[in-house]
């Protein structure tokens, strides 16, 4: 929106053209997001409070989580607002990835909404029923992974390209909208498993939505692009200011979050940013390397699934309880001991999924 004023302005003077930089509209995109969180942070803290927005403990899950029953929730929305309004100020809206990342994210964050105002206002613990919520999850995965496969240009768009080698890439052809599919509700809800210890899912939000940004960047530019054999993708490159955006509502965010937590971002939240990462991901053509970086998302998800699946099929558990991160509270660990090494293992993963980039 301002990049339409700061085009016009740059007829009368020529400093209004730094806003045509990628970069710089990135780093705006940050500070803007990050200033909406922290100035409008107070005042949401104080009407979720006034209202009674609390979290709701479970009572079988580690006995220091019982002091944070009636910590206000929902806060999300929050992180969704920062969002959308940096990314709708800094970014090129005639951009349709753009777009897509920004309808994706909100239905989203609309289903993890009211699933959490059944829960908090409603008093309903079943919240959203888990079908209706997978059923609203997959149409919003369907309908994104349907128009990025009606739009190709050419012929990377539906390539899966493999890190490490220079020009190893599948061709999936109609298989690219699964793939879009399970990339976009899978990381949906990894994040939402993950959100469970005060700043541990929002932290690695943000490292691995600013390592998207910069791979944004780089397959937006055709130049990059073959210099480090990677795909090129044009326009791509204007995601660098949500991915910005993402990371400075995370960080704003993460102000309030930080242990011990003013307030939990709810499924508003976590459904939603996982559903961005995943978007990016796909658009950019980085699903490996996505899978890679969030490995903390991951290992929360598969130690979910093995305990069910253990369970249900020998009547034992392989952890104390799942998803991990309580597992590890139950052997003695001190929350903020669990959710520092989970940021440093997400830093390393981070770091390894952007070497990738150029060791092929």
């Amino acid at each position: 929106m301002l990049l339409w004023l700061a085009e016009y302005l740059s007829s009368f003077a020529s400093g209004f053209q730094v806003f045509q930089y990628l970069t710089f509209r990135g780093i705006l995109g940050v500070l803007t997001a990050l200033l909406i969180a922290l100035l409008v942070g107070p005042a949401m803290i104080r009407r979720l409070n006034y209202h009674q927005i609390g979290q709701a403990v479970r009572d079988d899950g580690p006995e220091s989580h019982l002091t944070k029953s009636g910590t206000p929730t929902m806060g999300g929305a929050l992180i969704l607002v920062a969002i959308g309004v940096s990314t709708l100020l800094w970014s090129d809206l005639y951009n349709p990835f753009v777009w897509l990342a920004l309808l994706v994210t909100s239905v989203f964050g609309a289903v993890g909404w009211v699933d959490d105002y059944r829960k908090v206002v409603e008093n309903d613990p079943r919240g959203l029923p888990g079908r209706w919520k997978l059923f609203w999850q997959s149409l919003a995965g369907l309908a994104a992974a349907f128009y990025l496969y009606t739009m190709v240009d050419s012929e990377v768009t539906t390539q899966l390209f493999v890190p490490f080698f220079k020009n190893v890439a599948w061709e999936m052809g109609p298989l690219f909208i699964v793939l879009t599919y399970f990339v976009i509700v899978g990381a949906s809800n990894a994040v939402n498993l993950t959100d469970g210890l005060d700043g541990l899912a929002i932290l690695p939000t943000v490292m691995v939505g600013a390592a998207l940004g910069i791979i944004a960047y780089l397959t937006g530019n055709i130049q990059f692009a073959d210099y480090l054999h990677i795909p090129y993708v044009a326009g791509a490159g204007e995601l660098v200011v949500f991915c910005g955006s993402i990371a400075g509502a995370g960080l704003g965010f993460l102000w309030f979050n930080t242990y011990p937590a003013q307030v939990f971002m709810g499924d508003v939240g976590a459904l939603a940013l996982g559903a961005a990462l995943g978007t990016v991901a796909v658009i950019t053509r980085h699903e490996i390397v996505f899978f890679i970086m969030g490995g903390i998302f991951v290992l929360e998800t598969v130690s979910v699934i093995l305990q069910v699946a253990s369970y249900q099929l020998t009547g034992k558990r392989i952890f104390r309880m799942a998803p991990i991160h309580h597992h590890f509270e139950l052997k003695g660990w001190p929350e903020p001991r669990v959710i520092v090494r989970f940021w440093i293992i997400t830093v390393m993963l981070v770091l390894f999924g952007l070497a990738t980039l150029k060791l092929r």
